[in-house]
């Protein structure tokens, strides 16, 4: 790793990546710091791009979009252009929230979101598909979500 990180640079990471609303006072005084150093601790790490963004996380299901589903794609042609239009045109999709290449039988992992099934539907039929070079597509339907964050283990991997 670029960046060099104490105990304190992790905690602080740990902190703003469960609420990035605390204030640098609120965490000096978790930390047992003062103010000032906690800020440019803070403003450290922001300059080295370990924090790429403050966002709000949304409820999706408060919003009305019941429905996440794993849709797993393989290409007609696997081929550079081919890679690189397929991506481009993923994102331009608002429905999908998350895109991986994959090793083995598939392609693309695509995290779709919709507010039922025939939302769903609708996204593979005119949108997906109508890309030219998509080949195949599986929809694998989540049913009860267990887990979901977007907090890094930073406690077992640093």
């Amino acid at each position: 790793m670029a960046t060099e990180l104490n105990n304190q640079d992790i905690t602080i990471l740990n902190i703003l990546q469960k609420d990035a609303s605390k204030t640098s006072t609120e965490i000096a005084e978790t930390l047992n710091m003062s103010q000032s150093p906690c800020w440019r601790r803070i403003n450290r790490i922001e300059q080295t791009g370990l924090i790429r963004k403050k966002v709000a996380l949304l409820d999706r299901e408060k919003l009305g979009m019941e429905l996440v589903v794993f849709t797993t794609v393989n290409l007609t042609t696997v081929g550079r252009q081919y890679l690189e239009d397929f991506e481009d045109a993923v994102r331009t999709l608002p429905e999908v929230i998350e895109c991986y290449t994959m090793t083995g039988v598939w392609d693309y992992m695509l995290k779709v979101v919709a507010k039922d099934i025939r939302h769903y539907e609708v996204f593979v039929r005119e949108r997906l598909l109508s890309l030219p070079m998509v080949g195949e597509t599986h929809s694998h339907i989540a049913v009860t979500e267990i887990k979901n964050t977007t907090e890094l283990p930073l406690d077992t991997q640093l």
